[in-house]
């Protein structure tokens, strides 16, 4: 998707398409449609779970499926855009996730709402790279595209705080069912102003074929990954079926990668990867999104189950996090970024959010959100912030200008994909803490109200040995970005391409996802 890096600064004001801010409303629409829906389906959770009968161990898979689903087809989805053009891609996709969004408000079982998950990745994976490459070809001026990212940002960030409160309200007022539904009215409004108002450069295809034994190998492998976490929480870790999935992912990652080292116009080309700055921005944001999507779905279950709050009043509980996000993004990453190297900025933010996790991990059943939650999500917020903006700078820095857009899918890939695994691993960590928890002391429960606090105290432990986990994760990410990151100060409106091509600097977007 070599076209999402722009044209080179200097073009003339007003050079790109003439209904361009007109797109840039309806392309911001399905973004916050996107963003509505990853945070929505959180607080929604905890209803569907009880009113469908999925179990506690298969919970993860309505997150999981869509995270994994998404990071595993977002490369591709990008180079169908390029294929079929930027714009057909962009309606397909909101399409197809509006008729997801529809089967998941419909879901009568688990395996359905599954299913229905997995099919609004699928889509969301052809949406997302194509809106990204539509801004990018459509506004070719260096402010303008500054001005138009910034808003799409902002929306991405914003979004996530709408999104908490909104699925509060219609889980509460309404049903968790409305959570899907709302879905598509944003969907049907996009594709339709999307359709009548966009107009795509002409000249911007790739016509290279496809690489489907790239996709079929890295889709399968994640998928064996993910499973094989799954099944360890239900089979233990010794289970000849959870040790052969690993065995099955190992085997067809290792395959990607020979395959892609050979094949003439790769999925990824491995010199996008291999870059020690960019190598270690996705390795890092991977590893923080692991601690991070696990404790986004602890916490829901916490504040409702154990703390008994509604729906809403969850939602709510969430917006120090968001606040933190924001402020750490857009007040202390960006004016920092020019002024210090990256590493500098996503290695003590790593760790502030590290120091929101160990505050978690002191979680009893009578903690106080006050004194402990709510310290511990501006911590969270601000850390993440703070790290995440460098990164999405950095992780184009140097890139061949035919690479800019694989490189800028890698790091929604890295963060995907890093959300299904980490959803699963913690899930399993949290469920067989607390049922080795229960064990041991139900023993010393004399009746049911007592075996209830034994059941509760089992939940809050399990949540916390998690969390102690994610803690972890978070102080490596910090110790892989001083390793490895050693890029001096991002320049915030171009970067150079390397080997063919170098002479033309290329303004490339940053965008929060």
């Amino acid at each position: 998707m070599s076209e999402t890096a722009a044209k080179a600064p200097g073009a003339p004001a007003g050079s790109g398409d003439a209904n361009r801010w007109k797109a840039l409303v309806f392309i911001a629409l399905a973004q916050l449609m996107v963003v509505l829906d990853a945070t929505i389906v959180n607080i929604a959770l905890p209803s569907a779970q009880t009113d469908l009968g999925i179990s506690d161990g298969n919970r993860q898979w309505v997150v999981t499926a869509y995270a994994l689903a998404f990071g595993g087809l977002l490369l591709f989805g990008g180079r169908i855009a390029d294929l079929w053009g930027r714009k057909n891609a962009f309606v397909v996709g909101l399409i197809g996730f509006a008729l997801a969004s529809a089967l998941g408000g419909a879901a009568t079982s688990g395996a359905m709402m599954f299913g229905a998950r997995a099919l609004q990745g699928v889509f969301g994976a052809l949406l997302a790279p194509a809106a990204l490459s539509l801004l990018a070809v459509m506004f070719t001026d260096a402010k303008e595209r500054a001005k138009a990212f910034g808003i799409y940002g902002a929306i991405a960030g914003g979004g996530g705080a709408v999104g908490f409160i909104l699925g509060g309200v219609l889980t509460e007022y309404m049903d968790w069912r409305w959570t899907f539904f709302v879905n598509i009215p944003f969907a049907i409004v996009a594709a339709l102003g999307a359709y009548f108002v966009i107009r795509e450069p002409e000249g911007g295809r790739n016509r290279n074929p496809l690489d489907i034994p790239g996709v079929l190998l890295s889709t399968l492998g994640l998928v064996a990954l993910v499973y094989g976490f799954t099944r360890a929480e239900s089979d233990g870790w010794g289970d000849s079926v959870t040790v052969g999935m690993f065995v099955a992912s190992a085997v067809l990652l290792i395959s990607f990668v020979i395959t892609e080292a050979r094949v003439k116009a790769p999925l990824l080309p491995l010199r996008v990867i291999t870059d020690r700055n960019r190598g270690g921005i996705y390795l890092s944001l991977g590893i923080a999104i692991i601690a991070m999507f696990g404790t986004f779905l602890f916490l829901t279950y916490y504040l409702q189950i154990v703390k008994g709050y509604t729906p809403i009043k969850t939602g709510f509980a969430f917006m120090p996090m968001i606040v933190g996000m924001m402020v750490g993004s857009t007040q202390i990453g960006t004016r920092l970024m020019t002024r210090l190297p990256a590493r500098l900025l996503m290695g003590p933010g790593f760790l502030v959010a590290a120091v929101g996790m160990l505050l978690m991990t002191q979680l009893e059943i009578g903690s106080s959100y006050a004194s402990t939650i709510l310290p511990a999500m501006l911590l969270l917020g601000l850390g993440m912030g703070t790290a995440f903006m460098p990164a999405m700078s950095l992780a184009t820095l140097g890139v061949e200008p035919r690479d800019a857009g694989v490189a800028s899918a890698m790091v929604n890939t890295s963060q995907q994909v890093g959300g299904a695994i980490g959803t699963a691993l913690l899930n399993t960590i949290a469920a067989s803490a607390t049922t080795s928890y229960i064990a041991d002391h139900i023993g010393s429960a004399t009746s049911k109200s007592q075996a209830q606090l034994v059941a509760l105290e089992g939940q809050v432990h399990g949540y916390t040995n998690a969390i102690w986990f994610a803690v972890g994760m978070l102080v490596l990410a910090a110790a892989i970005v001083v390793t490895l990151v050693n890029a001096g100060r991002p320049d915030t409106t171009a970067v150079t391409g390397s080997g063919e091509g170098a002479e033309e600097e290329l303004a490339i977007p940053v965008v929060a996802h």
